[in-house]
């Protein structure tokens, strides 16, 4: 019986999939500029995106029907990458002493997330 599935699955076609989006809305709250965000993306990707496979870039509008929202465009190598890195932060985060912990809490101070979405980019 194993053959036979193994055998089936060679013929299978396989779907290609490229990177993994995290898009992230968010507003900035009063006092924190772009500048103060992005230095905040800045030191993510340095201290902690680096060992976790995962890039952020922030989105500012230009135009936009929201002019108030800027989002978070996290990029991994896949979903499975990506599930990786977010249980990663999900554990990290909540110890207030590691790099995570303080990252988040900057962004906590900095900005309110409205809401939160993933892609799978091809």
């Amino acid at each position: 019986m194993k053959k036979i599935l193994l055998t089936a699955l060679m013929f299978m076609p396989f779907a290609a999939f490229g990177d993994h989006l995290d898009v992230i809305q968010l507003e900035l709250k009063e006092g924190c500029s772009l500048a103060d965000y992005r230095a905040i993306a800045d030191d993510f990707n340095e201290q902690w995106g680096k060992k976790n496979a995962y890039h952020a870039e922030v989105a500012a509008p230009i135009q936009s029907h929201d002019m108030k929202s800027h989002y978070w465009l996290g990029r991994s190598a896949d979903t499975a990458a990506f599930g990786k890195a977010y249980d990663t932060w999900q554990k990290e985060s909540a110890d207030p002493d590691s790099v995570a912990g303080k990252l988040n809490a900057r962004f906590i101070k900095c900005s309110v997330s409205v809401g939160r979405r993933g892609y799978s980019l091809h």
